[in-house]
């Protein structure tokens, strides 16, 4: 065991001093005016010129892309699959190139295969007793995040205020400023002891005297993201009735974000749109292909709602983009199709649990805190008990912000593992809730997963504040040791 330690150690210190703990600095341009080549000067809008200013965001730091990161970092943080989509969705888009009609424009609402095909898919999912008129009731976005955006813009005026559950889709703040209006900040809370035990997403709740009191004359939309992104909290139908009545009292119009609906691993999800016909008739629910078929970079989601609300959304989007991608769009309606008989949501959604718990596995015996996720595929760890040297440089332009991202640097410049801080997530009166956190991605193989439990182990858990720690960490790197070719411990 004493060698095992030294040499562990050697490599560690090796390691350390490669770290650069003084790394360059760069900075973000905040010019409100262009210079152009004749020397004139053109303002920049009112609408961008905040995105100018707020200065750094957790992507313009912890990516891999950034140049902030080690070269050789593990990307653990955003949530993209290190996995190509399925092999019928990629014979499906080579196929669709070689229609003629697949490679040119598609009507603005969406290709007629895709919508028929999401129609039926999801009917009987919104409890309408009938299916989803593909005409009217379905239309097709140029991703999740587009849609959500020209929801907004369909429907906010200037000041008028959106309700943001905490933590958020970072997207939602700059959708709901572009369009003129004002987001209204309201937390999930963690149950106390998060900081100490692992804990269900349930357990983050949400206070609906909170919601009530966040209302005001000028609220007019609300957005619920259920399977919840990063917390992993599914809502219960208990839950969206409340916060439906609310919007039901004071006109509300909800976005539902259901971007991980296929990835629910207790509870099956519910629509909020389900549950009444006034539901229905004011919610726009908002999906994804990208995180449904492991194909993020095909920018293709959609939205289902009553023909009243789709049509202003339709609008908005024809005058951006006219339409999404024509090709991709068959491949998508072939997708749905083959899915279906091939069984392959529930495959999938078995292979994310076996990757979640096989983090969570990881993350028990390096003794870290976890809220353990119902749905999506994030999970937030507590890292309170990681103290940081106080030797250690932590980038400049980030000394400011919160605790989290001194952690996520600390981890990323140590290990080589990218991990995300979740106050991003949160207005600047609710950081705190936040900043001893960290996001973990497992939309990623159980190599990657292996790859980080070991890092934390070597790299991190030196560090760890509670002393019994380190005689775990010596006895599992035994286990390393002697088990170099089934390092994965499952």
């Amino acid at each position: 065991m004493c060698g095992s330690f030294l040499l562990i150690r050697n490599r560690f210190n090796s390691k350390l001093r490669s770290i650069d703990l003084y790394p360059q600095s760069f900075s973000i341009s905040k010019t409100k005016t262009i210079t152009t080549m004749s020397s004139s000067t053109i303002s920049v809008s009112e609408k961008v010129q905040p995105e100018l200013d707020k200065g750094l965001d957790c992507w313009s730091v912890f990516s891999p892309a950034s140049g902030h990161m080690p070269s050789d970092s593990l990307n653990l943080g955003q949530g993209f699959m290190n996995w190509a989509p399925p092999e019928f969705m990629k014979q499906a888009a080579k196929d669709s190139i070689d229609e003629i009609s697949a490679n040119h424009y598609s009507i603005p609402k969406g290709r007629v295969n895709l919508r028929k095909a999401i129609s039926k898919h999801y009917s009987e999912s919104f409890g309408l007793d009938r299916p989803l008129d593909f005409d009217s009731e379905v239309v097709i976005s140029s991703g999740a995040n587009f849609g959500i955006y020209a929801s907004l813009l369909a429907f906010v005026s200037k000041d008028d205020e959106v309700i943001l559950i905490e933590p958020f889709f970072d997207q939602y703040v700059r959708n709901v400023t572009f369009c003129g209006g004002k987001p209204v900040y309201v937390p999930l809370r963690p149950p106390t002891d998060a900081g100490t035990k692992n804990v269900s997403s349930k357990e983050w709740r949400l206070n609906i005297d909170e919601l009530k009191a966040a209302i005001t004359p000028k609220s007019k939309v609300i957005i619920i993201n259920t399977p919840h992104n990063p917390v992993g909290k599914v809502f219960t139908i208990e839950e969206l009735n409340e916060i439906g009545k609310v919007a039901e009292e004071h006109n509300l119009f909800i976005i539902a974000d259901e971007v991980y609906d296929c990835l629910t691993f207790q509870e099956p999800h519910t629509r909020i749109a389900s549950l009444s016909a006034s539901l229905w008739n004011r919610t726009v629910t908002v999906g994804s292909a990208g995180k449904s078929f492991a194909a993020t970079g095909w920018r293709i989601g959609w939205c289902i709602g009553p023909a009243e609300i789709l049509r202003p959304i339709t609008a908005a989007m024809t005058r951006i983009t006219f339409c999404s991608v024509s090709p991709l769009q068959e491949a998508l309606a072939t997708g749905f199709e083959i899915a279906q008989k091939e069984n392959f949501f529930e495959i999938q959604r078995s292979e994310y649990l076996a990757r979640r718990d096989t983090l969570l596995k990881f993350l028990d015996l390096l003794g870290l805190p976890y809220t353990v996720p119902d749905g999506s595929y994030f999970v937030l760890v507590e890292s309170s008990k990681i103290k940081i040297p106080s030797e250690f440089e932590i980038l400049e332009l980030i000394k400011n912000r919160s605790r989290d991202w001194h952690i996520c640097w600390f981890i990323a410049k140590v290990a080589g593992v990218v991990c995300i801080p979740p106050s991003d997530f949160y207005s600047s009166d609710h950081v705190s809730i936040g900043e001893n956190f960290i996001r973990i991605a497992f939309c990623k193989d159980l190599e990657l997963s292996s790859h980080l439990f070991v890092n934390f182990f070597i790299y991190i858990n030196p560090f760890f504040s509670d002393t019994h720690s380190l005689w775990r960490w010596m006895d599992v790197l035994s286990m390393i040791f002697s088990k170099s070719e089934d390092i994965l411990l499952v």
